[in-house]
């Protein structure tokens, strides 16, 4: 699947293409450490995104999420307490009383249009990769702090660049994700 493409974005043109880094911007063993940057909305069929960033700030990865998962990182990011707990905090309450530690979480592929994940687990001795949702291991990670990753193939393919202007282009970058669907990567 190719995310090749430009749109246009208030008079100027978004290129969608993979964007080509130098090895010096690689993370070890081929994985990026990734900042969540939120949960957006897109308009008009208001599909929510899991927006990333990698940590040189170069790339976005907006993946589309379901609405339970948005809500269940959205809750996460902002602190807020359920009176009772949601599937993320049974599973994270769970890893706990087990005495398991998460590492990270990665994305590791991008195949037919979906993104998979795995959760890095340890419990005593075992390490574990966990087969995952990325959205639920995105849920995860907000709840428990660990690290988010990706797969640098997962970035080349998937991945956009980032605006120059932090907070101007950032917010053209939001504007651009309220219009567009993910028929539009097809």
């Amino acid at each position: 699947m190719s995310w090749g493409g430009c749109v246009t974005l208030a008079g100027e043109a978004i290129d969608l293409r993979p964007v080509a880094f130098g090895a010096g911007e690689r993370s070890q063993r081929g994985v990026v450490e990734l900042t969540l940057i939120g949960v957006r909305v897109e308009v008009p069929s208001n599909h929510p995104i899991a927006l990333l960033q990698d940590a040189q700030g170069g790339r976005l990865l907006p993946i589309w999420i379901g609405a339970v998962e948005a809500t269940a990182i959205a809750v996460a990011l902002q602190g807020i307490e359920q009176p009772r707990p949601m599937t993320h905090d049974l599973l994270r309450d769970v890893l706990s009383a087990f005495d398991a530690t998460v590492h990270r979480i990665v994305i590791t592929e991008l195949r037919d249009q979906t993104f998979y994940a795995v959760i890095d687990a340890e419990i005593g001795d075992r390490r574990e990769e966990i087969s995952s949702r990325p959205s639920d291991a995105i849920a995860l990670a907000v709840r428990i702090g660990c690290p988010i990753f990706a797969n640098e193939e997962v970035l080349e393919e998937a991945g956009i660049p980032a605006p120059d202007d932090e907070e101007v282009e950032l917010e053209k970058f939001r504007t651009f994700l309220d219009s567009v669907s993910p028929e539009d990567f097809a």
